[in-house]
């Protein structure tokens, strides 16, 4: 890939926060000593790790080295990157003395990607009409049916419909004060998110409301997909993605999105499909493609031009809406208040 370092930071929004801190805290016992000195790290790196400057008496036996609740294998003081999560991590040194305590000290590194993302094109299989009355939030399939969110104070609904045949089944409006947002199909029920109001909605299959959830740790609720087995994933805007429980639905752990140079926000509308997390990115024609197993963007779907297909409507917003036809092996991608959908394939570019 030869053109990576272009297109991506123009269809990402790209933020850069910061990185190794090297105070030690007043509870801290020692200080650490990290080489090489670097703002941020990558994955595979190779670290050396110290401990300097012990402000207690007892003989050290050993040290260990966790990271995001991982114990990392050491030799000796070294320690090596490998299957961390990324982003702004927490390293704690816990020094074990041959009296049996443990003191810990704790750094704040920054972890990214260890190689750039792909860059994907896509080419356009179908088009099929779309309600442009609809301010796509979430999208995703139940065989040839389309669970859909819009958005909107005063106008947000969920609704069950068929794009191949342009039948609607259903549409259930929320209340006035709630403003839609994300939604999947999760283990028979229908999950939908609201953005500021921080509360989930539970549907039967039928689109009848069970019962709702609260946000415990994010602020707004974006996006929303799973992996077909036991985890959700919830993005919020920020450069998190979280992973919610899967029956209480709260928020358990998170991803942070990095390339190879930053981390990056704005992950809206979620997929999952192929082992991997597509999700839209809020006012970009870009696609991100997410390793759900540690948060690096693997790869960038430059999807502009479909937005020109579309009628010219004074409400015709941004691209905002993924999900993928299993049978099909297709993505069908729409837009906020576009009168289209598009079936599409995505395909590395040369």
């Amino acid at each position: 890939m030869k053109i990576y370092h272009l297109l991506p930071f123009i269809v990402l929004n790209l933020v850069i926060v910061a990185c190794n801190s090297t105070s030690t805290t007043q509870q801290e016992l020692f200080s650490i000593d990290i080489s090489p000195k670097k703002k941020e790290y990558h994955l595979g790196d190779t670290l050396q790790v110290k401990v300097v400057y012990p402000r207690f008496d007892e003989a050290i036996q050993n040290v260990s080295y966790r990271l995001h609740q991982r114990v990392l294998p050491a030799i000796g003081d070294t320690i090596i990157l490998d299957s961390v999560l990324l982003g702004k991590q927490h390293l704690a040194v816990t020094v074990h003395t041959t009296t049996g305590k443990q003191y810990t000290a704790k750094r704040t590194l920054l972890l990214l990607a260890s190689t750039p993302p792909k860059l994907y094109d896509y080419k356009i299989i179908n088009e099929y009409p779309h309600d442009k009355q609809a301010y796509t939030q979430g999208l995703e399939f139940i065989g040839d049916t389309l669970v859909e969110s819009t958005g909107q104070y005063n106008e947000s609904s969920i609704r069950k419909w068929n794009p191949f045949t342009g039948e609607t089944y259903k549409k259930v409006s929320l209340a006035p004060s709630f403003f839609g947002e994300g939604a999947t199909v999760f283990r028979g029920q229908i999950l939908q998110l609201t953005w500021r109001e921080k509360v989930g909605l539970v549907y039967d299959k039928d689109l009848n409301l069970q019962k709702n959830f609260d946000y415990n740790k994010s602020k707004e609720g974006w996006g929303l997909c799973h992996n077909g087995n036991n985890k959700l994933y919830k993005s919020d805007g920020t450069e998190k993605i979280w992973l919610l429980h899967p029956e209480t639905f709260a928020e358990i752990d998170s991803l942070q999105l990095c390339t190879d140079k930053s981390l990056y926000t704005y992950a809206n509308e979620l997929e999952f499909a192929n082992g991997k997390i597509y999700a839209n990115t809020f006012l970009k024609d870009g696609i991100m493609i997410i390793n759900p197993l540690n948060g690096a963007i693997e790869g960038v779907v430059d999807v502009r031009g479909l937005k020109e297909k579309v009628e010219k409507t004074p409400d015709v917003d941004v691209l905002n809406g993924i999900a993928y036809h299993t049978g099909r092996k297709t993505f069908f991608i729409t837009g906020k208040n576009w009168s289209k959908i598009f079936e599409v394939e995505f395909f590395e570019k040369q």
